[in-house]
């Protein structure tokens, strides 16, 4: 049974860079809250004619680039996003053919924030199925097209974005060495898009908001802090590591404040945990993929690194990941 080696990580950011300062659909006197209560200092924002599909699309064309992959000889293709182009069909067919990789099987997945592990795990289990030699996945999201521009306890603090990484078969000692993933159900109504669909249908809504994401802040912070520690500690537990062995944590890119909180739960030195949203803001399941390349770009990730991958979001779901680079 082979492991999913990573071949090549990408990422890709909108060029339009929007600082704090400039939403001014909101007093100036609120607009250093953002800061304080996430430490997001600016986002991206992609163009009004642009789709999630286009992030997709460039993320991965860079992915397979710097792995010097040629393109025809991907297998898979499995695209994690919450803000997808449209309700069907996949916005991974989309992006198969921008990409040209028309002889791989193409599906989303959708387990908003946390798809950055969720889909890691997809992707290795492909793989140590046997019935796979590569996979490339990618994790896009818009979420400056589902936002309420005028709504603070959103709008403020998310950002455009897509990573991708190229898994390849490869030994038994790195790659993705073990996943552990899950879902509390009952609080699937704290975090959502929630217009639209077969629960709440656009011929029936009431509410023209319903159409915007909306998130209980502080129920998912409350969540947070204590699945993260939960979900870290239990793969550790079930791979026999240490954290102090652990190289460098990557987590979900949503608020510093919380980051540093686990970091203090866990006992682990915070200069262990990659940050860099406070340049991209919550960029949902992209947030994990883009900040794992930032963070081998930047050297925190070296050959031979034990990695531990961590989200939370929506479902609302968590997730983790151990890998060996």
């Amino acid at each position: 049974m082979k492991n999913a080696i990573i071949s090549a990580t990408a990422s890709y950011l909108p060029e339009n860079v929007v600082l704090n300062e400039q939403l001014t659909q909101f007093p100036a006197a609120s607009r250093p809250r953002i800061a304080s209560k996430t430490g997001v200092l600016s986002r991206r924002i992609a163009p009004e004619d642009s789709c999630t599909s286009d992030l997709a699309i460039e993320a991965g064309r860079a992915c397979l680039k710097k792995a010097n992959f040629p393109p025809e000889k991907v297998q898979g293709l499995v695209l994690s996003t919450s803000s997808p182009d449209c309700m069907q069909p996949a916005t991974a067919a989309r992006a198969q053919t921008g990409l040209g990789v028309p002889q791989a099987f193409a599906f989303d997945m959708n387990s908003v924030c946390s798809g950055s592990t969720f889909g890691i795990c997809m992707a290795d289990a492909l793989i140590r199925s046997g019935r796979f030699e590569n996979i490339l996945f990618i994790a896009a999201e818009m979420y400056s097209k589902i936002l309420n521009p005028n709504d603070f306890s959103t709008a403020p603090y998310f950002g455009d974005g897509a990573g991708a990484i190229l898994f390849q078969a490869g030994g038994t000692d790195k790659g993705v060495l073990h996943s552990c993933l899950g879902t509390d159900g009952h609080m699937n109504g704290e975090l959502g898009v929630f217009g639209g669909g077969t629960l709440n249908p656009f011929s029936r809504l009431s509410n023209p908001n319903a159409i915007y994401f909306k998130m209980n802040g502080r129920a998912i912070k409350e969540f947070a802090l204590r699945r993260g520690p939960e979900i870290i500690r239990r793969l550790a537990s079930e791979t026999g590591i240490t954290l102090g062995e652990v190289d460098c944590f990557v987590c979900h890119q949503a608020n510093v404040n919380i980051l540093k909180e686990l970091a203090a739960i866990l006992n682990v030195p915070f200069e262990k945990f990659f940050v860099n949203l406070d340049r991209y803001g919550n960029t949902a399941s992209a947030s994990v993929i883009i900040a794992l390349d930032e963070a081998i770009e930047a050297g925190m990730i070296r050959k031979g690194s034990l990695v531990i991958t961590v989200a939370f979001g929506g479902g609302l779901s968590y997730g983790a990941n151990l890998i060996r680079f």
